[in-house]
């Protein structure tokens, strides 16, 4: 509107006491009122969404995520306690028997292992029998051929690193020496000459020389714990155990003629030498103390 317009409509006005003039200048406010109210309410409004705290919903990066529990593995109540054993990498029960001078299938039984070849690393096995206190294994001694001897089984020796374990607790069984433990009669297991000694380090036995069938005897009274190929490094392979204290192993057979939990007498053929997994024809021979290598040629007779 131009000035000369708004002049005239001025001067068109009638005249009118001072409460007309008030009623007009309050219709021409109220507008501006609500406009500069307007105005103000879009700039606060700015302010205040520039300033709100931002929140990310989407990614969820302010949440912990979901932690798995840590799984708790069988015996591991009873890690480092006497008479328990820790699994390694590369463990299985037969060695474990071995290493702990106690029949694998005995050591299954004591840890309700329906499956005994399915362990795993870190998990805590007994390696005594129930009852004992750890500090010595303890097993039942029979003498062979006695009333209270064990039956022989039937299994195949070859699948006893993987055979389910029987619940009649055959295995715990071994026979014992006349005497104390330590007194036990040992006699040279093969005839041939002596190729390696003990160390403790690299060589756990000693190693006996031979042609591929000569026989190998048991050098003691004892207990076939084992028969089998199911111990890496070691081929046909038969333990016997003798008493409470002492294991015999004799490995690299050609051929194995004893059963698990078999009876045997001191100096009665149980394998023919060979070179199974092995570069040459030889009896590998062990003594283990309560699982411990200890030098054959301590205990056995000069040649």
């Amino acid at each position: 509107m131009s000035k000369s317009t708004w002049s005239n409509s001025m001067e068109s006005l009638p005249a009118c006491g001072p409460h007309k003039r008030t009623h007009w200048t309050s219709g021409l406010a109220l507008p501006c009122a609500l406009a500069a109210a307007v105005l103000l309410a879009v700039g606060c409004g700015s302010r205040s969404l520039s300033n709100a705290p931002v929140e990310d919903r989407g990614t969820g990066l302010s949440r912990p995520a979901p932690v798995d529990p840590v799984k708790l593995l069988p015996g591991a109540e009873n890690a480092g306690k006497p008479g328990y054993y820790s699994v390694k990498r590369g463990d299985t029960m037969i060695r474990i028997g071995l290493e702990n001078g106690q029949n694998w299938r005995d050591i299954a039984r004591w840890n309700n292992l329906e499956t005994p070849y399915l362990i795993e690393v870190g998990q805590v096995l007994r390696v005594v029998p129930p009852g004992s206190d750890g500090t010595q294994a303890v097993v039942r001694p029979v003498l062979p051929g006695s009333a209270g001897s064990a039956p022989v089984q039937g299994g195949s020796g070859a699948q006893a690193s993987s055979a389910p374990v029987n619940g009649n607790g055959n295995g715990s069984a071994s026979p014992a020496s006349s005497g104390s433990d330590e007194d036990v009669g040992w006699i040279w297991p093969a005839q041939g000459p002596l190729v390696a000694g003990f160390d403790e380090a690299k060589n756990k036995g000693l190693d006996i020389s031979g042609k591929s069938g000569d026989p190998v005897l048991a050098s003691a009274d004892g207990r076939v714990v084992y028969s089998g190929a199911g111990l890496r490094g070691y081929g046909n392979l038969i333990i016997l155990k003798h008493n409470n204290t002492f294991l015999t192993a004799y490995a690299h057979n050609k051929s194995l003629l004893v059963k698990e939990d078999q009876t045997v007498k001191k100096g009665q053929k149980i394998a023919e030498m060979g070179n199974s997994d092995s570069e040459k024809v030889k009896l590998h021979f062990e003594i283990r103390r309560q699982g411990k290598p200890v030098d054959p040629a301590k205990y056995l007779p000069a040649k």
